[in-house]
């Protein structure tokens, strides 16, 4: 994998809705997930394999580590773009990592998160965790790693 300074981030902008925050308009710290799996399901889908497809294929992807830095309060109104990168393979987790970028550049909030594949197709009460990937998905993370081919279009 391409270090992580040069590697172009998955991109998705995104502004904060009244259903976003708290009552003083400052976002909750749950609409953060939410974002961040929207991400990964956007990043996924560019890098060539549907998240639906996946699932229909008896595939999850499951969080089994998460850690949010909050740096400044996201407000009601503020437009905000996540920049998130696939990072190499450790063992059976699949780590990904997203700035909160806001308008004027600076961080909001910095997040890790950790996936597993799971094998649901048996049974849904018989998990598997699987040590290797699937060739459609090896060859959609392998395109994650590297990061978009170009900056995509940012748009609400």
């Amino acid at each position: 994998m391409t270090d992580q300074q040069e590697q172009r981030p998955w991109r998705l902008l995104r502004r904060v809705l009244p259903q976003h925050t708290d009552h003083a308009g400052v976002m909750w710290h749950g609409a953060y997930l939410s974002w961040m799996e929207e991400a990964r399901v956007e990043a996924l889908s560019a890098a060539g394999l549907a998240y639906a497809d996946l699932s229909a294929s008896g595939l999850e992807l499951p969080v089994v580590n998460l850690s949010i830095q909050y740096r400044q309060a996201l407000l009601h109104g503020e437009t905000v773009a996540l920049h998130s990168w696939v990072l190499s393979r450790r063992g059976v987790k699949l780590p990904w990592r997203t700035a909160f970028v806001k308008a004027d550049g600076s961080v909001a909030a910095e997040a890790n998160v950790e996936l597993v594949l799971v094998d649901l197709s048996n049974s849904p009460d018989r998990r598997k965790v699987l040590r290797q990937l699937p060739q459609t998905l090896s060859a959609a993370i392998n395109r994650l790693e590297r990061g978009p081919e170009r900056d995509p279009p940012l748009s609400l």
